[in-house]
């Protein structure tokens, strides 16, 4: 039975300190895809906040760079880089999590792949690849998670990244980016409610196109950036795109006792995109 007259003991001093809601100091985060525009700017935001971060990617060089900055804005931090040829490292990083910090905290999965090509001429292999980088790897990277922490799960948290593009169609040959991302949005709601009992929030960010490697021709002063600047501008009612620094704030929320009542949902950070 539920004790309703007890409350959370552990809010009590929400009102007179609200950002302790925000304290993350001491805790691990677990993050792939660190050395990409948004794994590079959590990582260094939760190193500044006292946290403690696995970081694991593909490319060695960038993400010792990474580590290195977040180092220096004060967090503790080990490296993984993933083997390419396979997905099936997810025990390999979370159990470097644990080796090195114990169980871990926070998983945010901010890798991903897209290889846009209009469905006709799309090579099936191309169109597994993508569904593989953001559907097959944030499952295995959950699953690792999940089987670390056994039933020790309250205040546990997940973090997807998704994108606009899960709800939304695009012409230029997203066939597989969009229902990959569509389907980071059903995994995020399915493990919201099967690991609610547990303690454990799964919440998703869906971002529209921000400043990253893949985008960077977008914000060049070339015809051609101009061009689909203007267009994606023209869609979007705060007219500008976005920034890795603008996903900061929604996860911070959502990785931290603040959140502790929020899962199963997709935050879209995306300037008001999906208002219109």
């Amino acid at each position: 039975m539920v004790d309703v007259a007890a409350g959370r003991p552990e809010l009590a001093g929400a009102l007179r300190d609200p950002l302790s809601l925000f304290d993350v100091s001491g805790r691990t985060a677990v993050v792939t895809g660190a050395s990409g525009a948004y794994g590079r700017t959590i990582s260094i935001a939760l190193g500044a906040l006292g946290c403690r971060l696995l970081l694991a990617s593909g490319s060695k060089e960038p993400l010792d760079q990474v580590a290195a900055e977040v180092a220096e804005a004060g967090g503790t931090v080990r490296t993984l880089v993933r083997r390419p040829e396979t997905l099936l490292d997810a025990g390999d990083i979370v159990g470097a999590a644990v080796e090195a910090f114990g169980l871990p905290h926070m998983l945010i999965v901010a890798s991903g792949l897209n290889r846009p090509a209009m469905v006709d001429d799309m090579a099936e292999p191309d169109w597994q690849a993508v569904m593989d980088a953001n559907v097959r790897g944030p499952w295995l990277m959950a699953k690792a998670f999940s089987a670390a922490v056994g039933d020790d799960g309250r205040g546990r948290k997940v973090l997807f990244v998704s994108s606009v593009r899960g709800r939304h169609g695009n012409a230029a040959g997203y066939s597989a980016y969009c229902p990959s991302k569509g389907a980071v949005d059903a995994l995020t709601r399915v493990l919201g409610t099967e690991w609610g009992p547990r303690g454990i929030t799964v919440n998703a960010i869906a971002p529209t196109v921000f400043r990253s490697a893949l985008t960077d021709w977008i914000f060049r002063d070339d015809e051609r950036g101009r061009a689909a600047r203007d267009r994606n501008i023209s869609r979007i009612p705060l007219r500008r795109l976005g920034e890795p620094e603008d996903l900061v704030g929604i996860s911070l929320y959502l990785l931290s006792p603040a959140s502790d009542f929020c899962t199963g949902q997709v935050v879209y950070v995306d300037g008001g995109y999906t208002a219109g």
